[in-house]
């Protein structure tokens, strides 16, 4: 008997044409923006922002985005459902996680004498900046994490998906300065429900290496 887990990984695959007229409903989105909070990341320092793209306007502004390059993903501005931008901080610092562990006295994670020894994890922050204060390959990798999590999320929950690296970075940070507010943008995910006539990936078996070619047991 199949897992449910490999079940939902094995139903997954890439959109690549969305019909427009399918929404995602907002008790599907609740439950899929939860499962993104509440990723794993590391020290727990939560470095990312999730802007999630609804309204035509917004759809727009995101199609805007595409005038100089990756062109072919531009179709799912519009015709996916909603757009989430996967964004991270660029300088994290001991303000940022002093949130994290205050928001850790709060739902009793952390006691509050014991405040100053919960930044000993602050460390590996220090570990992963440079010279000029800078730590975005270490914020965009959590990034990542919680797009993984949304994937199988959205695999449970019956709604098609597309991650797209292909987006044009500076102009999101132009058009969406205001909702970014110093983030920075170098992956989104569309989702909604795939044309049964137009994706034509839809129609293609799965593909993965074997298990002996990747997993190494000792």
């Amino acid at each position: 008997m199949t897992h449910p887990i490999i079940k939902d990984l094995e139903s997954r695959y890439t959109a690549k044409r969305y019909d427009s007229s399918k929404k995602v409903s907002q008790e599907d989105m609740k439950t899929l923006m939860d499962a993104i909070r509440l990723s794993a990341s590391s020290i727990n320092s939560q470095p990312w922002k999730f802007v999630v793209i609804e309204s035509d306007e917004a759809k727009q502004r995101f199609h805007n985005t595409f005038a100089n390059k990756f062109q072919f993903n531009q179709p799912h501005a519009t015709a996916a459902s909603r757009i989430i931008l996967f964004a991270h901080k660029l300088q994290y610092n001991k303000a940022d996680y002093e949130k994290v562990i205050d928001k850790g006295i709060v739902d009793g994670r952390n006691k509050p004498e014991e405040k100053e020894q919960a930044f000993g994890a602050y460390a590996f922050v220090d570990l992963n900046t440079n010279e000029e204060g800078f730590n975005d390959e270490w914020t965009k990798s959590q990034t990542y994490i919680a797009l993984g999590n949304a994937l199988h999320t959205l695999a449970r929950l019956g709604i098609d998906s597309t991650t797209m690296e292909g987006i044009d970075s500076e102009l999101i940070s132009q058009e969406f300065a205001a909702e970014l507010d110093g983030y920075e943008c170098h992956v989104a995910l569309a989702i909604g429900y795939h044309d049964p006539e137009e994706d034509y990936n839809a129609k293609l078996p799965k593909s993965r290496l074997a298990a002996q070619d990747v997993v190494i047991t000792l």
